[in-house]
């Protein structure tokens, strides 16, 4: 059984016991989340949607959070002596999820 969640503007596919990181939820360690949004639901059979499953949702508990790996944007323009440097580290939250109600 899986499901199709929307938080933070992207969409994830998740089924129980799996740990991904989302947009930052700005929660404690230990505290639950419930996604409202369900886009679609596999228990068998493919429930779709229009836009979200009604009566759906996925609990998940909150592990950490934290920020990705640095991504580094640099400008250069030849022969012109300009560069510029910029670093970015994106906060995420990381989330385990425990229960799929459809």
């Amino acid at each position: 059984m899986y499901a199709i969640i929307a938080t933070g503007g992207k969409q994830y596919k998740v089924a129980e016991g799996d740990i991904i990181k989302v947009e930052k939820l700005g929660l404690e360690a230990g505290q639950e989340v419930t996604f409202d949004q369900v886009l679609a639901v596999n228990n068998g059979k493919m429930i779709v949607g229009n836009p979200t499953v009604a009566n759906a949702n996925v609990t998940a508990t909150v592990v950490e959070e934290g920020k990705n790996r640095k991504v580094v944007v640099y400008r250069y323009k030849a022969k012109k002596g300009y560069n510029k440097k910029k670093g970015h580290r994106q906060p995420y939250t990381k989330v385990k999820i425990e229960k799929i109600n459809a």
